[in-house]
């Protein structure tokens, strides 16, 4: 029982430091604002990250596509996760290229990249964040650790404050969700009602 009680108890602590850590609150805030604009212009929203990450990914895209606590009009979000495009990358190019090809390929001035790495360090992540800029893309970082290489890359890097790596995790879903809601409330504000 004890190492339920603590991993509840290092869950609550990391969730405490983030709502009492002023830049990540801003910088969250910053990445909702991000979102809105781009849909607001017409923009695509496009997500990468590896093995969890991969999954919040997928699951930040699906929600934007499908619903999230209400009925909308979908909005255009998509996690590169293709298998066949992955294994054609990673077998011709190389792993560190599956996400920045994807970018290269569909990516557009306006459109934003969500980077998501709990170290900031993987390096198929930092080559579709180099894709993204090069593209005139925005970029947000979802991060943990001291950010990594992508702290000083992207538009908005969100910093979780632990260097556990399932505590990060655990707060990236809870910003996942702070940020659909976020454009939710612009966007659709008759939900919120």
């Amino acid at each position: 029982m004890d190492y339920i009680k603590n991993s509840l108890q290092e869950a609550q602590e990391t969730l405490n430091k983030s709502l009492s850590n002023q830049t990540f609150l801003e910088t969250l805030s910053n990445a909702v604002e991000c979102l809105i604009t781009t849909f607001e212009n017409d923009g695509r929203v496009m997500s990468c990250g590896n093995g969890g990450s991969l999954c919040d990914s997928m699951h930040f895209a699906e929600e934007l596509t499908g619903r999230y606590r209400k009925n909308r009009r979908p909005l255009g979000a998509t996690s590169i996760m293709d298998p066949s495009h992955m294994s054609c990358v990673a077998n011709d190019f190389g792993y560190e290229h599956i996400f920045s090809r994807f970018v290269e390929g569909w990516g557009k001035k306006g459109d934003t990249l969500l980077a998501i790495s709990t170290s900031g360090n993987s390096q198929n992540v930092i080559k579709a964040v180099e894709s993204a800029k090069a593209k005139g893309m925005n970029t947000i970082g979802l991060l943990g650790k001291d950010g990594g290489a992508l702290k000083n890359m992207v538009d908005t890097p969100i910093i979780v404050p632990s260097d556990i790596t399932d505590r990060i995790q655990e707060i990236h879903i809870k910003c996942i969700h702070i940020m659909i809601e976020g454009v939710e409330r612009k966007l659709f504000p008759e939900n919120y009602q």
